[in-house]
């Protein structure tokens, strides 16, 4: 596991755009965290990364969204009212998983099944007066710590590549 300390929305489009770049068809990416953390935030960054163009936004009330891409497309996927592997299953995202990055906000206990080689990244953010901040704060440039964990070979070398090109454009890594 890793943990990066993302101090601004720029460093969090730039975590994503190392997530895009580095992107393989096929791979899944689980982001975790509460509402507000920034997880749509990352994923624009990681269109960018595949060269999509389009504007991305919280797939919330349409579950799914998908990007075409010049090398490779992306899914966007909010689980969070997915309640049943039935759900998971009427979204049809076999057809694309073997090759697009299928990037799933919420998905922690619903798709694993899906892949079990993934990139998991879960975005800590501050709670308030607990963190010495404002409320008021919390959606603004409100520092994060990112934590990745790579499942498998692919997941794990995914990881590796991320990590060395963050750290590369001045992100820091947290170290215990």
């Amino acid at each position: 596991m890793v943990e990066l300390e993302i101090k601004t929305v720029a460093q969090m489009h730039t975590l994503g755009q190392a997530l895009g770049c580095l992107a393989l068809g096929g791979d899944l990416l689980m982001l975790n965290g509460p509402l507000g953390a920034g997880k749509t935030t990352l994923t624009q960054g990681i269109a960018k990364g595949l060269g999509i163009t389009s504007k991305v936004s919280s797939p919330t009330f349409v579950i799914s969204q998908y990007y075409r891409g010049p090398r490779i497309d992306l899914v966007h996927v909010d689980a969070y009212r997915l309640e049943s592997l039935e759900d998971l299953d009427a979204l049809d995202l076999d057809t694309s998983l073997e090759v697009a990055l299928t990037v799933v906000e919420w998905g922690a206990g619903k798709v694993e099944v899906l892949a079990p080689e993934r990139l998991e990244l879960d975005i800590i953010r501050p709670e308030g007066s607990e963190a010495g901040l404002d409320p008021e704060d919390l959606y603004g440039d409100a520092p994060r710590i990112v934590r990745m964990h790579g499942l498998g070979e692919r997941g794990e070398a995914y990881l590796q590549a991320v990590l060395a090109q963050v750290l590369a454009n001045g992100i820091e890594q947290q170290v215990d």
